[in-house]
């Protein structure tokens, strides 16, 4: 089964851009993240949202192209697996304009009882909404 894709689309801000002109290594990082939450919030519920959360475990970032300010990107991002109480997911980030694949991470994560921060076994119930 393949997994679904989420996307979000913006345009960079004067405030992503570093000295070199282009768009920060540290913020693509942020906008990997940023868009793994938006996932998880777009299909959960205030009750899976309360009951867990996830901590990255590691990143895996490969560079390709630079971006810059006014740049009109395409975050996609998607769950390749899982197993007991990790996941793996992928991010792209797209120019949208030309289709060019600007960063490709790979990122490690895993879940735990909000209230405990032990982890917790991913659930039927949560891998069903990203599969």
């Amino acid at each position: 089964m393949q997994p679904e894709i989420f996307e979000y689309h913006f345009t960079v801000p004067k405030s992503a851009i570093d000295d070199m002109d282009h768009v920060n290594n540290v913020v693509y990082l942020q906008w990997v993240q940023d868009v793994a939450k938006k996932h998880w919030e777009s299909k959960t519920d205030i009750k899976l949202r309360n009951t867990y959360v996830w901590v990255v475990l590691n990143h895996f970032i490969e560079y390709h192209h630079p971006t810059f300010e006014n740049d009109k990107i395409t975050l996609q991002t998607w769950i390749d697996n899982h197993r007991g109480v990790k996941s793996e997911r992928h991010t792209k980030i797209i120019n949208s304009t030309t289709q060019q694949v600007l960063v490709s991470a790979k990122t490690s994560w895993c879940l735990l009882y909000k209230e405990t921060l032990r982890p917790a076994r991913i659930t039927d119930e949560i891998s069903t909404l990203f599969f």
